[in-house]
């Protein structure tokens, strides 16, 4: 594939948390590394009453607050200030994006855009960008979640993009997909012989994907009450994690070919329907609670105002095709659990018959867990027999088999995920993106979920801050004789 980097940058929501905390750290991260392109500039823009000086001194700020120690060299920061500049624009208007355009001059060299804005903001942004000359054959655009809150608004923001972008200049983002143990899953499944001839129903009895999150509302009241769990979290990042663990082998590493893969697990996905709804599916929402040693409100009092948002949530999904047909996939996020970790977690079939029983000797079946935050590891739990003379029986342990990549790698620097991001939409890589039809096949899937749970009236069940959520989640795997992976 031949890649293309393009000449400027131009970044929406250019003073905003996103920025602050990922998006300035990870584009200074590329330039101190000499990744980005030499002539590359850099203008925000955002409704802030501010120009070139005022904005260098609100980067050189966020990168004192949110840089690592050991990456905030001054002469780095200073040269790094030099490629960025300001603009500002009330996005919701057509007026300014003239001005916008005046400021970027000569866009000859390629613009890339990130757009995070509200979704009400996507069709007149991208409306204005037409307008001002900012959206021709040498402009592709970023586009940050939420694209949407169900298939419709979706496909509404869809279409609005495509009038002006075509589908091959439109890079959709899920964060969780630069993660390097998320790319790492396609590694493991596809550069080793021992995985793949296992990987399917035949040898595997269930897959657990876990989010879990500590924090509660952190300031995001406005937007995650009237998006919730499922929206916020189920709706991409986990469904993106389960098309990776399930796709079927792509022909190259390239964005057609994986993502063409990932479309058909997303498409296979079995339809919850309403009256599968409240036996497939868990809410919940906590209350008050202790976290980590810490008193914490609940949802309500932190809010300050009834709702029936969901905070948690767990779900039994089916694959229905050829390699997954009765293999369980358990989903399951929420906040303010007990510990913050995200994880995959593989549970093999036992071997079908132990020539250890007779002499005491117990068979637990092997479990893959690919660990992908805080942490990154793969860890592989197998069956050893302890050290003795065995005169009392054979004894079984499991052990784990441990790849952890920090230690690995750690002469490689852990980057923000948004690095690899930004850079691929400079260079023009679509392959760690979303295509239109991945996201509105997730929605569909979403859609009938929330559907049930109108239709049966369903409300999120409280759970204390600091548990894992409802009893009815350990419920949902239980029926199964299964147990939620919570190590």
């Amino acid at each position: 594939m031949t890649r293309q980097p393009f000449g400027q940058l131009l970044l929406f929501g250019a003073t905003g948390d996103l920025a602050q905390r990922m998006l300035l750290p990870s584009l200074f991260g590329l330039h101190a590394d000499g990744l980005l392109p030499a002539s590359l500039s850099i203008t925000g823009t955002a409704r802030s009453a501010l120009d070139d000086a005022g904005y260098r001194a609100f980067v050189a700020k966020a990168l004192d607050t949110f840089l690592p120690a050991d990456r905030a060299q001054s002469d780095a920061i200073a040269s790094f200030l030099d490629r960025v500049h300001y603009q500002p624009l009330d996005a919701s208007t057509i007026e300014g994006f003239d001005a916008l355009a005046e400021k970027l001059g000569d866009i000859s060299g390629g613009l890339a855009i990130f757009l995070s804005t509200a979704p009400s903001l996507f069709r007149p942004t991208i409306k204005g960008l037409e307008s001002a000359g900012l959206a021709g054959p040498n402009v592709r655009i970023g586009l940050e979640k939420p694209l949407g809150h169900d298939l419709s608004s979706s496909r509404d923001i869809n279409d609005a993009v495509a009038e002006v972008f075509p589908e091959e200049r439109t890079f959709r983002i899920d964060h969780y997909l630069g993660k390097e143990t998320v790319q790492n899953i396609l590694a493991l499944r596809f550069g080793n012989t021992l995985f793949e001839p296992i990987w399917n129903a035949q040898a595997i009895d269930h897959v657990q994907i876990t989010i879990a999150e500590t924090v509660g509302l952190e300031g995001r009241a406005g937007y995650y009450d009237g998006s919730g769990a499922l929206r916020d979290m189920v709706q991409n990042h986990m469904l993106q994690l389960l098309a990776l663990i399930a796709m079927e082998p792509p022909a190259r590493f390239d964005g057609t070919a994986i993502r063409d893969e990932k479309v058909k697990v997303l498409r296979s996905l079995r339809p919850i329907s309403e009256a599968d709804a409240p036996t497939l599916t868990v809410t919940g929402q906590y209350t008050a609670g202790a976290v980590k040693g810490e008193i914490v409100r609940g949802y309500i009092d932190e809010l300050e105002g009834p709702s029936i948002t969901e905070t948690f949530v767990a779900i039994k999904a089916n694959v229905d095709n050829w390699r997954w047909q009765g293999v369980p996939f358990y989903l399951r996020t929420g906040k303010r659990l007990p510990a913050r970790h995200s994880e995959i977690a593989i549970q093999f079939k036992p071997v079908p018959h132990s020539m250890f029983a007779a002499r005491g000797g117990k068979l637990q079946p092997n479990t893959l867990v690919i660990r992908l935050q805080p942490e990154e590891y793969i860890r592989l739990l197998v069956m050893a027999k302890e050290p003795g003379l065995d005169r009392d029986g054979v004894r079984l342990r499991e052990v784990p088999l441990d790849l952890s990549l920090d230690t690995q790698f750690a002469g490689s620097r852990r980057r923000i995920a948004y690095e690899r991001l930004l850079l691929d939409l400079i260079e023009g890589d679509p392959t760690l993106f979303v295509r239109r039809d991945e996201v509105e096949a997730q929605w569909e899937w979403i859609d009938a979920i929330r559907a049930g749970w109108e239709a049966n009236d369903v409300k999120p069940k409280a759970y204390a801050s600091g548990s894992w959520g409802p009893s009815a989640a350990i419920a949902l795997t239980e029926r199964d004789g299964v147990t939620w992976h919570d190590e």
